[in-house]
Formats: structure tokens, sequence, C-alpha cells
């Protein structure tokens, strides 16, 4: 009988976080339309009605009919909605603030994007100004000889504390679809997968520890392209999505997952979360009616059966005015306007990434502290005879 030997057949990794709920004092948020709580409204003009009608009751600054991914992440962890740096009007950034643009882009925007109509406050951009507010607040509490002068501002020790989510790269991708050939586009993706690399480091040197990433959405099921740019037979997939528009999306998250899988092992100290918002939307969109959703390809805000009127325009037809306004039933649609979702569908879809099931690594949001989960390897001992 041969003697027994341990050997080592599995390793497996587990993750390991606190039972316990962690406190992040702050969010601070960069990005585009998908996470913009105001900047775009308060710089260049407030946005009009039927914005916000679905839960604010009036225009926030929000490209939708209510809240937003990040509104209903602030709320999971129990602190107020953010409010726009850029808003100077009754603003609070204890709890942190949003630096994100609509229409903003990863790269610095040259001549060829700003007259595309892309915004000029790119990523790097909002990382100024979040410096800018992290060096004032310092200079601030130091300075202040009573409360009142720092009440609505954070506390210093506190931004190595906070939460930091980021969520840009479409507007990128739109650019490229719109002046690029497909082949162009895809070369120079590194480049801008690169530019979101230095964000990140940026903010790491500035103090961020914790980091929470969405990748993009799936662009090529947005209403806007697939009805503007209806695609040739070929070029559709089996839900009516653009299939190489989709597969431009895929090829970037791909990178954009490889290049955080790599600051991991270079930024010491650091959690950082690849949140995989491309599959949950693309499930969203592909079994909408078992969600209770209409056709994903439906958007609510335009003039009823015109899809050439935006919301909120008017024109003039024949001599009658006619008006972009939202549909009666706004909860069932998952586009609110072609571009944006709309809250039901936010709300969804946040729902869904709260609990870590579509994070690398899986971590509940509420329990991401940096440090507060460690990599166990298990190695289980069996027997040979």
């Amino acid at each position: 009988m041969a003697a027994a030997i341990g050997v080592v057949l599995l390793a497996s990794l587990l993750y390991i976080y606190p039972s316990k709920a962690c406190h992040f004092p702050a969010i601070y948020n960069f990005g585009d339309s998908n996470s913009d709580t105001g900047t775009v409204s308060a710089v260049f003009g407030r946005l009009p009605p039927p914005y916000g009608e679905t839960f604010f009751g009036k225009p926030s600054g929000r490209y939708s009919d209510g809240r937003l991914i990040i509104d209903f992440i602030a709320e999971h962890l129990g602190l107020p909605s953010l409010n726009a740096y850029l808003d100077s009007i009754g603003s609070n950034f204890s709890h942190g603030s949003n630096f994100a643009a609509s229409g903003s882009t990863l790269q610095a925007v040259n001549a060829k994007l700003y007259e595309a109509g892309f915004n000029p406050f790119s990523l790097n951009l909002q990382l100024l100004q979040f410096e800018q507010l992290k060096d004032r607040t310092e200079e601030l509490h130091s300075e202040a000889k009573n409360s009142q002068i720092t009440s609505n501002l954070p506390k210093p020790e506190e931004f190595s504390k906070s939460l930091y989510t980021l969520d840009s790269g479409q507007n990128d991708l739109h650019y490229g679809f719109m002046k690029l050939t497909m082949e162009q586009l895809n070369t120079s993706i590194p480049y801008i997968v690169y530019q979101f690399s230095l964000s990140i480091k940026k903010l790491y040197e500035k103090g961020a520890r914790i980091i929470w990433i969405h990748n993009t959405g799936p662009i090529g099921c947005l209403p806007y392209f697939v009805i503007t740019f209806p695609p040739k037979a070929e070029d559709t997939d089996q839900i009516g999505c653009i299939k190489s528009y989709n597969e431009v999306a895929q090829e970037f998250n791909k990178q954009l997952k490889e290049e955080v899988s790599k600051l991991r092992t270079q930024l010491s100290g650091a959690a950082l979360y690849y949140v995989d918002i491309y599959s949950l939307k693309y499930s969203l969109i592909n079994e909408a009616e078992k969600y209770g959703f209409l056709s994903p390809f439906k958007y609510c805000c335009k003039h009823y059966g015109d899809n050439g009127l935006q919301c909120w325009k008017t024109e003039m037809r024949n001599g009658t005015e006619y008006f972009g306004t939202s549909c009666s039933d706004p909860l069932k649609h998952i586009s609110w306007d072609g571009i944006h979702y709309s809250e039901a569908a936010n709300k969804w879809i946040a729902n869904h990434i709260l609990d870590g099931s579509y994070s690398d690594p899986p971590v509940p949001l509420s329990k991401a502290c940096a440090k507060s989960f460690q990599l166990m390897v298990v190695f289980p001992m069996m027997s040979s005879l």
C-alpha cells in the first residue's frame, strides 16, 4: 500500500471583505452625461422641461426624466445626491462633488472635437477642478477661524476615505463613429484607454484609494444610432443593435479592463473596481419585456411619432408648431431621449451593480473600502493512496 502523500490539487481565490458596511464620507464623480448632475446645465444654460419630470418635478441638470445611476449609488451609501462642482448656487460639497459634464471626452478637446459638438470639460479638466476643490478646501480649513466658512466643504482627512467613481469614454467612441473609419477608430482605442489610465493615476496621486470604474455600454443599441443610422442586415445583431458599434465598445472595454488590472499592481493600497455596465445594459435591452419595459428602441422624450424632433425643441411645419415633449409612460421606457437612459432603467441597472455581481473583484459597493478585502489563497490538501 502506497504511503499517503499530500498533494495540492486546487488553488482557489476568495475575496474576503468586512461583514459591516463601509462608511464613505463622500463621493467624487467624473464622466459624461451618464452621470452629469448639473455641470452643463449650470454652465451653458438650464435644461428645460420635461427633463426631471419623473422624480424631481422640474429640470435638475440631468439628461433624464429623473435620477441617474450615480444618484442611486449615493442613496445606497446614505449620502445626498451630488451637486455639480460648477453649479455655484445652493451647492453643498461636504459629502462630495460631481465633475461630470455631458458631452465630455476622455481625450483633451481639440478643434475637431469641439467643432463636432463635444464639451470642452474633458476628463483632464475635471481632474484639475477636483485638485482645485481639494487644495482650496485644505487651505480654508487651515485658515478658518469659524466653522461657517467650511461647513459646506469636505473635511481634508476624508478625501482618502471617499469613493471615486468614473464613467467616461462613450463620447470618444461616438466621435469616432462620426468622423473616423472603423479601422481608424480601433487604432485610436489604446490612446483613449491610456488617457483613462493617466486619470486614475492622477486621482491616486491626489489621495484617491477607492475607485469604482464603469466600462462603456452597448453604444450600438442606443435608439439614436439604430434609428438615425439604420444598419445593414449583416451589421445587425440578434436583437437589432448595430453589431460593429458594439464590437468597438467591447474592444474598448477589454483594453480598459486589462489596464485596470495592471494598475492594481502599480498603485499600492488602492482598491480598483471594474464594473461591467456593458453586459448589464445589454441584458436589460435584450430582455426588455421580461423586466416590464417596452421595445428598447422606443424612447420617451420626442414629438409623439416623430423621431426627428428632439426632446424639448420646437419646429414649425406647414404653419403648425410641433413641440418635442415626453410620453405618458416614461417608467416603461429604457431610453429617455434616444441617447440617455430613463430613471426606471437607471434604477434597474443600479440595483444590479450595487451588490458587486457585475464588478471585478466581485465586492458589494457598500463594502468596497480600500484594503477592506484581501486575497486569500486556499490550498486544499488531498491524500493519495
